[in-house]
């Protein structure tokens, strides 16, 4: 798909190249709403609201090839705004207001693994900014620079967050025998975590 050329002919009011650019991310669209929203219902509003904005302000994206990363920084900022709103933002939770998976109802399409589950549970030991930057990095698949564009923080602020974070899930881990097959936990382990004798306590 030639993203550019679609976002040049919706640019030019063809309603129906927009479309197809939405829809051939439809499911990361709705996923990304669902890491905020937490139920369908908020994460399609949030979509629909996102389209809204797209209509509107889509003469005003430079960069055609980029539009992925600005429409999906857009529908990150309208679910905090629809949560905010709610007074009830906390991205990903944040310490004890953190929902557990009980918690959790049978519309969360993440629900249908242990390894899910697991990961979940895992996700709660971090603070709001550290999962929320881990989950959009890997769950969601997006760029360091797209993801401090949507949080409105600097780069190294984000890589930062990740690092810690990755670090905080080792410990509660047990060190590497979990970590993902792309190496990013091994990546984080500083030199002093290797201890060949007992276990720490």
């Amino acid at each position: 798909m030639d993203v550019g050329r679609l976002v040049k002919q919706a640019q030019r009011g063809n309603k129906e190249a927009l479309l197809q650019l939405i829809i051939a991310q439809q499911d990361a669209y709705y996923r990304l709403a669902y890491s905020y929203m937490k139920n369908e219902h908020d994460a399609m509003d949030a979509m629909e609201d996102m389209i809204v904005k797209l209509y509107e302000k889509l003469d005003q994206l430079k960069n055609r090839e980029s539009f992925y990363s600005w429409s999906k920084t857009i529908l990150v900022n309208r679910c905090k705004t629809i949560l905010r709103s709610r007074e009830r933002f906390l991205p990903f939770g944040d310490g004890e207001q953190e929902p557990t998976i009980a918690a959790l109802t049978d519309e969360d399409p993440f629900r249908h693994t242990e390894s899910e589950m697991d990961m979940e549970e895992l996700l709660s030991h971090l603070n709001a900014r550290q999962r929320e930057a881990i989950e959009l990095r890997y769950v969601h698949d997006l760029p360091y620079q797209t993801i401090a564009e949507m949080t409105d923080s600097p780069l190294g602020t984000i890589k930062s967050r990740i690092s810690q974070g990755i670090g905080r899930l080792k410990a509660v881990i047990g060190g590497d025998r979990h970590a993902n097959d792309r190496g990013e936990a091994a990546g984080a382990q500083t030199e002093h975590e290797y201890h060949p004798g007992p276990a720490r306590t």
